[in-house]
């Protein structure tokens, strides 16, 4: 286990599916990943390019904006309360 030293800059992470990958260290470069990535899904009946690319790019955007971290907040426990067993 890494201990958390105050002199190193602290990496990013983002989880999906349980798996964790380091995002890059500038704010500007993560924001324009997660700018490029929603409007490059956006042409996603193309080849290789593809609607995956939308949610992705708004999970990186929610690392940096407080108004997109709220919806995926919601999202999720709008998720988990439909995935529980009503009764």
């Amino acid at each position: 286990m890494k201990r958390y030293r105050p002199s190193e800059p602290q990496t990013r992470r983002i989880s999906i599916l349980g798996r964790e990958f380091a995002m890059p260290r500038s704010r500007g470069l993560r924001v324009g990943l997660g700018v490029a990535l929603c409007i490059l899904g956006l042409l996603g009946f193309l080849p290789v390019l593809g609607f995956w690319m939308i949610p992705l790019g708004l999970l990186i955007l929610s690392h940096e904006f407080h108004v997109v971290r709220r919806v995926r907040r919601k999202l999720i426990v709008w998720w988990e309360r439909r995935k529980r067993p009503s009764g």
